[in-house]
């Protein structure tokens, strides 16, 4: 007999954008310089009492297992914080999981809430790893395609059109990545009754709830009227606290949720690094001024980066909210869709950004580019941009 995968890989494409990292990785072996504005990663260093408690577990030999859920200071500092910043209760001994990554919670919130055939909705642009992972486990996404003219609102019109009888989740994510949009008060409440009124559960993924820009606030879901008792709040390290490579993030849900979200935890990773979780006591407890640091140098970045991108022809972009992303309207330069702008231009320029297509239904004439880097490195990728674009007549 041959080696077969599961029938369910079929379905399921690869990440759109580590395929762009790996062309990326191909032409700097070749020797091209690339200026990559495709990577979704801080381009700082974690904080360096972050990364000296950790040091000090290391050194303390505080190597071993440690309980599926958590460690206990852990759990105890993530409650506190989504009572502090997010307006959500949860009991540290029983509404949390901490999780290797933002994307395993994801992951493991999704197999505890969805069987095979119920329906995901999942408002798009959105990143690209929401709807391969609803297949992975053989639900089906259902994508709720955002209109970039009226700003990627979400909408009760659009959400009750997709919604079906096997509709058992939305999946939300906000700032959203791709756009930098945040949820409004008036959408969080179109959510919320939506999700009432249909009886359906809510997936809230809130990593780069940190990073927001103009004095803008976070928004829960799980703190809207009726929601706490359906909501699923992942959240994690690696955006806001420059933590990428630490993978520690978490869940928090009601009870009997959690009750059977830690079970994904025990019968795949176990647990959590334990030194890792260390540190991430020590983000969550100690200073936030490198937060707030980090913050205002991506305001600079995004309002250089906006400008830049109005500036060029055929090209526009509104200031995102939130999150270290850019999604400029391409639909002027004349090329048929973003694919083939992505391509012209790593091509043409050696600028790597993603096409909006990547990001599903929605996405289409935008693409994305993040400003999680240094202003010279965006400075020389609007400088070869206005270039090639030029040269293009």
């Amino acid at each position: 007999m041959s080696a077969r995968a599961a029938a369910r890989f079929h379905a399921v494409e690869e990440s759109a954008t580590y395929a762009v990292f790996d062309m990326v990785a191909r032409m700097r072996a070749r020797g091209t310089e690339v200026v990559d504005l495709g990577g979704g990663e801080p381009d700082f260093d974690t904080a360096g009492h972050v990364v000296d408690e950790a040091m000090g577990a290391l050194r303390d030999g505080f190597t071993h297992y440690t309980p599926s859920r958590g460690l206990p200071a852990l759990l105890r500092a993530i409650s506190a914080k989504l009572a502090a910043d997010n307006g959500v209760t949860v009991a540290a001994a029983t509404d949390i999981v901490v999780t290797p990554s933002a994307k395993h919670a994801l992951f493991a919130a999704l197999v505890t809430v969805l069987d095979p055939g119920d329906e995901l909705l999942v408002p798009t642009p959105s990143w690209v790893s929401y709807s391969e992972m609803a297949r992975l486990i053989g639900a089906r996404p259902v994508q709720v395609a955002l209109d970039g003219a009226d700003g990627f609102r979400i909408t009760a019109e659009l959400l009750e059109r997709h919604v079906s009888g096997r509709t058992k989740a939305l999946l939300v994510n906000s700032p959203n990545n791709p756009t930098g949009r945040s949820l409004t008060a008036g959408e969080a409440a179109v959510i919320a009754r939506f999700a009432q009124e249909h009886d359906i559960l809510l997936i809230s993924d809130e990593i780069y709830e940190k990073i927001l820009y103009g004095g803008r606030r976070h928004l829960s879901l799980a703190a809207q009227p009726g929601c706490a008792e359906r909501t699923i709040t992942v959240n994690g390290f690696s955006k806001g606290y420059a933590m990428t490579g630490w993978r520690l993030g978490y869940a928090a849900g009601p009870t009997d949720l959690m009750a059977q979200l830690v079970k994904v935890q025990q019968h795949t990773v176990g647990c959590t690094a334990s030194f890792v979780q260390r540190g991430g006591i020590a983000a969550l407890t100690g200073s936030q001024e490198p937060v707030e640091w980090m913050t205002a140098q991506y305001t600079a970045r995004r309002d250089l980066l906006v400008r830049g991108l109005n500036s060029l022809p055929g090209v526009s972009c509104s200031p995102p909210d939130g999150a270290f992303y850019a999604f400029a309207d391409i639909r002027g330069t004349g090329f048929a869709d973003s694919a083939t702008f992505a391509r012209w231009l790593l091509r043409e320029t050696a600028v790597a950004v993603m096409p909006g297509s990547a990001f599903g239904p929605g996405g289409e004439g935008f693409v994305r580019l993040s400003f999680a880097t240094s202003p010279e490195v965006l400075r020389s990728a609007l400088e070869r941009m206005a270039r090639a674009l030029a040269d293009r007549g």
